[in-house]
């Protein structure tokens, strides 16, 4: 095995358990979205230790800044990565164009009264679901599985699209916290300014994680780990309720129970 090659203790647990799966499920390899941030970069290099030579980074850019996908480049040539690049800007127009021309058709039904924020969600959900949709081509076409990018601070709270970036096959760093995951990607030597990037979805211009949460990272990872009395009772109540609402992103579809 050579140096590249080697898997560093930290991450030896996360690389079997990827190996584990590909058993389980007779696949071949991975298929990863790459964003350009550092969660999906240290997914992208676990699955490369697991399936040397048997993961495809696949980049997804839709209306996104070229810094992303100038920042996935960054990864995929690092670690030596195959890649490819699917644009997505013209799908995105044309669905979103069909999708509101319906949805304005719609004269009997009452609109909500929303925000601006909350009625651009709609919108930017698209996106993380067709990237859903193209990187399932891709790894069905493979015989390969999905590898979600989310960590177990995004999961918790439920920011992430459901059936979006939350439609995968395994979530190699859903038992992480954030910085957890920082530290992993130095083990695993991800490039610095990947490390050192502002977390951001990419949904639209200057969005960053912990402005559209409402609270930093370290705030959540208090509560998760140390208690509620960690913070603020008002960010105690407004994490509670993020998990209370977001429970459904979690679980399967709800079926009845017989009579």
């Amino acid at each position: 095995m050579s140096k590249q090659d080697r898997v560093p203790e930290l991450a030896a647990p996360m690389v079997a358990w990827l190996r584990e799966r590909l058993t389980i499920a007779s696949a071949r390899g991975f298929v990863v979205g790459l964003s350009g941030g550092i969660d999906s970069a240290v997914v992208a290099r676990l699955c490369q230790l697991a399936s040397p030579g048997q993961v495809v980074a696949v980049m997804l850019p839709c209306h996104s800044a070229a810094a992303d996908e100038a920042d996935a480049r960054l990864v995929v040539d690092h670690f030596a990565i195959e890649n490819v690049t699917v644009c997505l800007d013209a799908a995105y127009d044309a669905l979103l164009e069909a999708l509101e021309a319906a949805t304005r058709a719609l004269a009997g039904v009452a609109r909500p009264d929303r925000s601006d924020a909350e009625a651009r969600i709609p919108r930017v959900n698209v996106k993380p679901r067709l990237r859903m949709t193209s990187l399932y081509f891709i790894a069905n076409s493979l015989n390969y599985l999905v590898a979600g990018t989310g960590n177990r601070s995004e999961l918790t709270i439920g920011y992430f699209t459901k059936y979006g970036d939350g439609g995968v096959d395994l979530l190699p760093i859903g038992h992480l916290l954030k910085s957890e995951v920082r530290a992993l990607a130095h083990a695993l030597g991800v490039p610095k300014p990947i490390v050192d990037r502002t977390p951001s979805a990419g949904l639209w211009a200057g969005q960053t994680d912990e402005q559209e949460m409402g609270f930093s990272y370290a705030e959540l990872e208090a509560y998760l780990n140390d208690g509620p009395e960690t913070v603020s009772p008002a960010l105690a109540l407004r994490i509670e309720r993020l998990m209370r609402e977001s429970a459904h992103k979690r679980a399967g579809a709800p079926i009845p129970e017989e009579t």
